[in-house]
């Protein structure tokens, strides 16, 4: 048994659900969800499960229930669709719009109220001096980053190591737990770290995983925030 499938992630602990993987998919293929492309997001869906099994996380039977859905509306849209004189037949691709719709309102309502400014949160006692006017206006810069879109990220950074680079060491393999106060060490010399930087020096697939896992589990324990930038798009790891 490896490093990665003796230790699993659960998902539904602090993670995304599959609604927030098809609303992924959605933005990532910049498509309406009235007129979502069955056969393109079915086989993306797909795709992140094998991920997901790959970097050993714990995948709830909600990603299944949704995978047999969709693969149910697939083969819904390849019959041919037989019209009566007096009504249309219903699109089979509202019986997940429906349900993303109002996944779509919750979701937009819960990200209004956390917007909202804290009493306090934003007041200082004495005049905002450049430094912390500076830190401000970073910090409205920011947004927090989804799981798929790390996942994203580290395909990324996986792809960019070639294959000559992606060799078993010989060396003793290092457990997540490790990992993590390798991590943690780096974290309290700086004040924060890209994502690409943390694995830099990896070059094997067993420990870019586990580099991963430990990032997700640092996450789960609120030991880091992982933020993005609107305007680079770059992934930055902070001490929590």
């Amino acid at each position: 048994m490896t490093m990665t499938e003796a230790y699993k992630v659960q998902l539904k602990d602090v993670f995304e659900g599959p609604m927030d993987l098809l609303v992924h998919l959605v933005k990532k293929n910049d498509v309406d969800i009235y007129d979502i492309p069955i056969a393109i997001i079915v086989e993306q869906y797909l795709g992140y499960m094998e991920i997901m099994e790959e970097l050993s996380l714990e995948v709830s039977g909600d990603f299944l229930v949704m995978a047999a859905s969709l693969m149910h509306i697939k083969s819904r849209m390849l019959i041919p669709a037989e019209q009566d004189n007096d009504e249309e037949t219903e699109d089979p691709r509202m019986e997940i719009v429906r349900p993303l719709e109002e996944f779509l309102r919750i979701r937009n309502a819960a990200d209004k109220l956390s917007g909202l400014s804290l009493l306090d949160r934003d007041i200082f006692c004495r005049p905002a001096t450049e430094e912390m006017t500076d830190m401000a206006k970073d910090l409205r810069s920011l947004r927090p980053v989804g799981l798929f879109e790390l996942i994203d990220a580290f395909q990324r950074i996986a792809k960019g190591i070639s294959k000559e680079h992606l060799v078993d060491i010989t060396k003793e393999m290092i457990s997540v737990k490790q990992k993590i106060s390798e991590l943690m060490e780096i974290l309290d010399e700086k004040k924060d770290i890209t994502f690409q930087e943390l694995f830099i020096g990896e070059h094997s697939r067993e420990m870019l995983i586990i580099t991963f896992l430990a990032v997700l589990e640092m996450i789960r324990l609120n030991l880091i925030r992982v933020m993005q930038h609107a305007d680079s798009g770059i992934i930055r790891i902070y001490g929590g």
